[in-house]
């Protein structure tokens, strides 16, 4: 490939990561154990001066053709980056002083990378790599804090991710034989010919792998374990970056190598988001640790987030509704988690008893988030909600789209039981509860930002659909 379009400016948002991964490294080799905050910094510069690229850049092949720049990408390294940045924030207070703060913040910035590279993958090999790459820093992270049950999160999330990352190789393997390559456009040229079998299997392994970066069935059981078991920060990461990522790499998938394969792209995918839907809202109805809710309503939301991924190549609807609806929700759910960090300590339901009146502008925030992730207007999930049921039925999955809004209206039971206390009078639910505890300001601020994002993305969702489908 050598000599062909090798422009390391078509990745530079990744150049920028990938530099800063590694000077953070080294600048935390040389900063007093105390004082390691620059490295987060310079990750945070990396991440913004990321996104400016990702706007800016021109789309085209890079690499021969490995690797795509185009709306998809574009707008998954900004959700991406983006939410790096977050995380980064509400890591500040917790982290501050740690001895490990650089090599915490590397790692962040090492598995974003990883999610970029997965986002824009146009080739099995580069998209095996990209899921090695997000992963393995990935359970690093949720073991992070070396105590029992970080590291149960860790050793459950790396026991699944290492199984169906097999299947993923092994499924890349069978779509190679029938296709006799692993770039997208063979595969697209190459698949139609080959054994329709071989095609399909190779299509749901590889597709198994990419739904444990997302959190979706099958891949979802190390979610609520790894949600409940890691630090607040890394768990809000967990449940959005990798997410995006991977499903902005199975709409690429469906769009540029399966397509006109004979593999029945629309029904599999359509089973995995009603399977992912409607166990998540059924596991969600009764949790009392908030780190679990939020985990069952993410396998949830991949359920959603599915319905445009299912009718790939069958309505124009489908890019757009998946594009606005992966900000939208990247944003209202690291709200809700930036709710938690604000309140550290308070795991369950009856904790947020008297939040409302100690901090109800805090409240406030969680309401909106919360009510945003069921899809209540004017937040931005409703219309990404409204936009993928519209490309369903566009698609030809009318009865998907119906199934998705009995599971949107059943999923108000679950937020609503959290807000309920918050707004509740009377003493705060247990000793040491919310009544009692003292607010973490950066991520309290984080929160308010993020619920009027959420309303403000709502609002102005027409313009930015438009773009979307415009470009």
């Amino acid at each position: 490939m050598t000599g062909m379009d090798e422009n390391p400016l078509d990745l530079l948002p990744e150049v920028l990561l990938a530099a800063s991964a590694v000077g953070g490294l080294l600048l935390g080799c040389w900063l007093p154990r105390p004082r390691q905050w620059p490295v987060a910094a310079l990750g945070c510069g990396a991440a913004a001066a990321g996104i400016v690229a990702a706007a800016l850049q021109a789309p085209g092949p890079a690499f021969g053709g490995a690797f795509a720049v185009d709306d998809v990408t574009s707008a998954s390294r900004i959700v991406v980056l983006g939410g790096l940045l977050v995380v980064l924030g509400l890591s500040v207070r917790p982290l501050a002083g740690h001895p490990r703060q650089s090599e915490y913040a590397v790692l962040l910035q090492l598995a974003s990378l990883g999610a970029l590279l997965l986002a824009g993958s146009a080739d099995l090999l580069l998209l095996a790599a990209a899921y090695l790459l997000a992963s393995v820093p990935s359970y690093v992270l949720a073991g992070f804090g070396k105590d029992a049950a970080g590291t149960e999160a860790a050793m459950k999330y790396y026991v699944v991710g290492a199984l169906l990352g097999i299947v993923m190789l092994g499924g890349i393997t069978l779509l190679y034989a029938a296709a006799r390559g692993v770039a997208y456009p063979v595969l697209r040229t190459g698949l139609p010919g080959g054994p329709a079998t071989l095609a399909t299997a190779g299509v749901v392994a590889v597709s198994a792998g990419l739904l444990f970066k997302a959190g979706g069935v099958p891949g979802h059981f190390w979610v609520p374990d790894a949600v409940q078991g890691s630090a607040a920060p890394v768990a809000a990461f967990l449940t959005t970056v990798p997410k995006v990522a991977a499903l902005a790499a199975l709409f690429r998938l469906g769009a540029e190598a399966v397509a006109g394969a004979g593999v029945p792209w629309a029904a599999l995918v359509a089973v995995v988001s009603a399977a992912s839907m409607t166990l998540g809202n059924l596991a969600a109805f009764f949790q009392r640790d908030v780190r679990r809710l939020l985990a069952y309503s993410t396998i949830s939301q991949v359920g959603y987030l599915l319905l445009p991924v299912a009718v790939v190549g069958r309505t124009g609807l489908a890019q757009p509704a998946l594009l606005f609806y992966l900000a939208a929700y990247a944003l209202t759910n690291l709200g809700a988690f930036a709710v938690v960090c604000a309140v550290p300590g308070r795991r369950t339901i009856e904790e947020y008893r008297g939040l409302g009146r100690r901090s109800p502008a805090l409240a406030g925030a969680l309401a909106v988030c919360l009510l945003g992730l069921v899809g209540t207007p004017p937040t931005a999930v409703f219309l990404g909600k409204v936009t993928a049921f519209s490309a369903a039925v566009d698609g030809g999955l009318a009865w998907l789209a119906v199934l998705a809004a009995a599971n949107t209206v059943a999923s108000l039971f679950y937020y609503l039981r959290w807000i309920a206390p918050t707004v509740a009078t009377g003493a705060a639910g247990a000793a040491g509860g919310v009544g009692s505890a003292v607010e973490v300001r950066p991520a309290a601020v984080t929160a308010y930002a993020a619920a009027a994002g959420s309303v403000a993305l709502g609002l102005a969702g027409g313009p930015v659909l438009a773009l979307l489908e415009n470009p």
